[in-house]
């Protein structure tokens, strides 16, 4: 690669951190801009934490691929650099005699897809692994667990580091040009005049702001299908003295939008429900107190103990989602874009759950499509 840098990646949350990592692996000069001043302020950071298994993707999906091949990666690199994990299990539950066949028809993809160990179990079973929870049958997930994300993202920013890659916070991207071969990119730090630096190659991995980014790269986004919807979720955690408690995840069939209100694990057993799954049109993270009563009758088709009053607001996240409201699945955007006339930019796009868990996986398989540059 011939330029200032070999690659540039605009934004370091988890997904452009790990393509950082997998970059400097093979010997590449990275630059990662980020305009917030810390690492994983967005999507990366205000979601569940959740390893996924795999189950919900279409076979043959980035979604289903990505996310197999990564929670394996992720587990291992758990393992090695003493990231904070739990490897808990999930339960998938059913209310209905309806659910139950949706249950086996997640049992058929996730087996199909890698996603190891998944177990039909009866209302009973599930009532005695969970006290609390009332279903006709569950699917058991035995590979699911929890990551603590922040440790993650420390942990490849440290590889990136390491090996020579340059972190740049509180710089706000102003232009992208292509120009004599390479990728002209101008960012502003805080309180200094705008900079350029040229790059070979050019990394989007902007979140919620990736269509913006790639449009401002040359992307007709509409075109393309890479707009993003915006689609916010609220979590509430549960009372420390609540009389419910928990040994892994459990979550109801899942809805449109999102997963479901499930419950979830941190690393230190606290207890949230969520998230619930609304379009927005700005990006506003304030939970709505009101909104207990929805959650607590929403957990209540399997949890018919919980009350409102245990309920307290937590956090909220937001996910650039491409499947827009009413509309069908829409997989991950991971593309090197020469086919558009823009060689070297590669675009990731709609990058929400689980990219958590895949983040490793993508990571690598940006690395590979810059391979030849």
């Amino acid at each position: 690669m011939s330029a200032e840098v070999d690659v540039l990646v605009v934004g370091a949350g988890v997904a452009g951190l790990a393509c950082g990592a997998a970059l400097v692996r093979r010997g590449r000069r990275v630059v990662v801009l980020e305009r917030h001043g810390g690492l994983a302020h967005e999507t990366t950071s205000r979601n569940s934490g959740v390893i996924h298994a795999g189950i919900y993707y279409p076979a043959g999906s980035w979604k289903a691929r990505l996310c197999v091949e990564g929670r394996e990666r992720l587990y291992a690199r758990c393992e090695q650099e003493g990231i904070p994990h739990r490897q808990f299990g999930k339960l998938i539950v059913a209310t209905s005699d309806a659910e139950v066949r949706v249950l086996e028809d997640l049992r058929a993809r996730g087996t199909a897809n890698g996603a190891p160990g998944l177990a039909l179990i009866d209302g009973a079973e599930v009532t005695r692994r969970g006290p609390a929870v009332r279903a006709v049958a569950g699917l058991v997930s035995p590979r699911t667990g929890i990551v603590d994300p922040h440790a993650l993202c420390l942990s490849l920013a440290a590889e990136l580091e390491s090996a020579g890659g340059v972190l740049l916070l509180r710089n706000e991207l102003l232009a992208i040009e292509r120009t004599g071969g390479a990728w002209r990119v101008t960012a502003r730090a805080t309180g200094e005049a705008p900079e350029s630096v040229e790059a070979a190659a050019l990394v989007n991995a902007a979140g919620l702001h990736a269509d913006r980014v790639a449009a401002l790269a040359g992307v007709d986004v509409e075109a393309a299908g890479y707009r993003q919807h915006p689609c916010k979720g609220d979590y509430f955690a549960l009372a420390p003295g609540a009389p419910l408690r928990f040994g892994g995840l459990v979550y109801p069939v899942h809805g449109t939008a999102g997963l479901g209100v499930h419950v979830t694990l941190d690393l230190g057993g606290r207890v949230k429900f969520g998230p619930d799954a609304e379009y927005v049109d700005a990006l506003d993270y304030a939970v709505d107190p009101g909104k207990a009563e929805a959650f607590a009758e929403a957990a209540g088709l399997y949890l018919p103990g919980l009350r409102a009053e245990w309920l307290s607001p937590d956090q909220a996240g937001i996910r650039p989602k491409l499947q827009g409201p009413g509309e069908t699945f829409r997989d991950f955007v991971v593309a090197e874009e020469s086919a558009r006339g823009l060689p070297g930019l590669v675009n990731l796009v709609g990058i929400e759950s689980p990219g958590l868990t895949a983040a490793l996986a993508i990571g690598e398989r940006v690395a590979e499509l810059l391979r030849s540059l």
